[in-house]
């Protein structure tokens, strides 16, 4: 049985419907809503065979049929249009992105919420993995007289804020001085190269007491570049999936939310998933726990290095034209933001 122009503009027809209606689709819908050309009951008699051929299924309360993750999988490859980026929302993204870079953790958090606002769905956004990512200063700042912060900024954009606990006297002049000899011995050095250094020996040529500082500062220092070495996601819209009549179903929405409150598993999900724009569709997602749903992911990069990810998670029937343009705006965007000067996509 072939999928011929006439099924395939059938097929189409169908999936826009139940994307936008959320009703199942009848054939008489279809000839009074799209100029098909063709009888009601020549529409039944594709639709039928569109059944048989895996593209449609049958819901046993309705006459009319939804498209299967094979149909989805054909529309997303081959029938779907380009959505062009609105004005108004290209506006909003450079409000709400590129005009109010801060550090790179609350941009990312920023897209995410972003992206949220402008799909309805719920998004996330997955700070690079950092092994790469090379110290470009570290800063010692005063509070009181046994609290000091220990600031790490990294070539991505990164800051480490910590605030350490000392035990023992110091001024602003040696902690300016233990600051630029750490400077000097890790700029430049990837997080995981200067968690193998021992800055220790650097300081045993100095005073006794300066010495004693750096002791009370480099556990810190150390554990504090050992977080750095975290994927932080940040997810927004949570609660979107409530405006969906897929989750009208109470047990359904927990088991979602429950889902997305493991965030280490999620994180690990995007973690395995390939660079560039992926769309799975349900069964196409290998755990079980979001084979109801669809995921769609894509990366952006820190100065063409570091490659963090970002993306939305719904139910099947979601608007994949607007969410892959959407998406891909963003993403370029942030690729742009993150462009250090010098640096190459």
């Amino acid at each position: 049985m072939d999928l011929n122009e006439r099924k395939l503009r059938i097929l189409q027809a169908i999936i826009s419907d139940f994307i936008y209606s959320a009703e199942p689709v009848g054939s008489r819908t279809l000839s009074k809503k799209y100029d098909m050309g063709i009888s009601p009951a020549t529409i039944r008699n594709e639709m039928s065979d569109l059944e048989e051929m895996g593209f449609l299924t049958h819901p046993h309360t309705s006459a009319g049929r939804v498209p299967s993750d094979k149909a989805y999988r054909l529309y997303v490859d081959n029938l779907m249009k380009k959505y062009e980026v609105t004005e108004e929302e290209k506006k909003l993204i450079a409000e709400k992105l590129t005009s109010n870079v801060i550090e790179m953790e609350k941009t990312i958090q920023h897209a995410a919420s972003l992206l949220s606002e402008l799909t309805k769905l719920t998004a996330f956004a997955m700070t690079p993995k950092p092994e790469t990512d090379r110290i470009r200063y570290i800063r010692l700042m005063p509070v009181d007289d046994a609290t000091v912060i220990l600031m790490i900024v990294a070539d991505s954009g990164k800051v480490s804020n910590t605030a350490l606990k000392i035990s023992v006297p110091y001024n602003e002049e040696g902690l300016e001085i233990i600051a630029k000899t750490m400077t000097y011995n890790y700029k430049g050095k990837s997080i995981t190269e200067a968690l193998k250094l021992d800055i220790i020996k650097s300081f045993e040529s100095d005073l006794e007491a300066m010495s004693r500082l750096a002791q009370n500062i480099m556990p810190n220092f150390l554990r504090t570049l050992e977080s750095m070495l975290d994927v932080n996601l940040y997810m927004d819209g949570l609660t979107n999936i409530f405006s969906f009549p897929e989750y009208n179903d109470i047990d359904k929405a927990k088991v979602f939310l429950q889902m997305m409150d493991k965030k280490d598993y999620f994180r690990d999900i995007l973690i395995n998933r390939d660079n560039g724009v992926i769309i799975t569709i349900g069964d196409e997602n290998s755990d079980e726990v979001i084979k109801d749903c669809s995921l769609v992911t894509a990366t952006y990069h820190v100065d063409g290095k570091l490659v963090g990810k970002i993306g939305v998670i719904g139910p099947k029937r979601m608007k994949y034209d607007e969410v892959t343009s959407i998406i891909e705006y963003i993403t370029e965007n942030l690729s742009n933001t993150f462009k250090l000067p010098g640096g190459s996509e």
